[in-house]
């Protein structure tokens, strides 16, 4: 039996079910999961991701320690994946990165559709950091916060189709990302409205798309380059309560 521990780097209980990805388990596959004791409430800035990090590493130590496999960032902005890599010795995905990769292969161009324009210079920069930017075309908003999604579904969902297809026809976007991992489940209904539209576009939803990517990456036996992602050097830290990772 294989885990992969999901980290959602808030401390908003409630905003992750492992229900949701229940049916991505199999008798060889289980899911663990964690949230933050200190960090923001949600993730809609750079500032959010930084007071994020700290207590996302030490999630990434302690699922390590528990017997995961793998460890996914539940966040687009993938927070301290880097050094969570560095601390582990696991593979450590971010749906950021693992969703933008996907998207450029499965297309020439392809969009970003997130929550708020707060979001859009972090995904701009994180796919420049990826190496996909060439492959951008766009990313557009919902103009909805993080903690509203659940309570604002429907909304939600108009909302997503009709950035979508403006990606798509305006943008000559190839692919959708959705680009907050709130989103998850609405992917099939945007593929929906997209194909009504005649336009046969993958909607990538982060979650789902990680967790299939992380199982391979543990099936083939690999995880990240040490040389890359080496173990940091032993020091004094003051003021962050980190366990011991060596």
């Amino acid at each position: 039996m294989k885990t992969i521990h999901l980290i959602t780097p808030v401390t908003t209980r409630g905003l992750r079910n492992l229900d949701e990805i229940a049916h991505l388990a199999s008798p060889v596959l289980s899911f663990t999961h964690s949230i933050l004791d200190r960090g923001p409430p949600s993730i809609e800035c750079e500032y959010d991701e930084a007071l994020a990090v700290p207590d996302t590493i030490v999630r990434a130590i302690e699922a390590e320690r528990d017997g995961a496999d793998a460890i996914i960032i539940d966040c687009m902005g993938d927070p301290g994946l880097k050094p969570a890599r560095e601390v582990v010795r696991i593979p450590v995905l971010g749906p950021g990165e693992t969703s933008m990769h996907l998207a450029a292969m499965l297309g020439q161009k392809f969009s970003i559709v997130t929550v708020l324009n707060s979001v859009r210079p972090m995904l701009v920069n994180a796919a420049k950091v990826y190496g996909v930017y060439e492959k951008l075309a766009s990313v557009l908003v919902v103009d909805i916060p993080v903690l509203e999604l659940e309570h604002r579904l429907g909304e939600v969902q108009q909302a997503l189709a009709a950035k979508a297809l403006d990606a798509v026809e305006r943008d000559g976007a190839d692919v959708i990302v959705l680009g907050c991992t709130g989103f998850l489940g609405c992917a099939a209904a945007i593929e929906k409205h997209l194909l009504a539209a005649g336009h046969d576009v993958p909607v990538i939803d982060p979650i789902p798309a990680t967790v299939c990517v992380a199982e391979a990456i543990v099936k083939s036996g690999l995880r990240h380059s040490k040389r890359t992602y080496s173990v940091p050097r032993s020091k004094t830290i003051i003021g962050f309560d980190i366990p011991d990772f060596k």
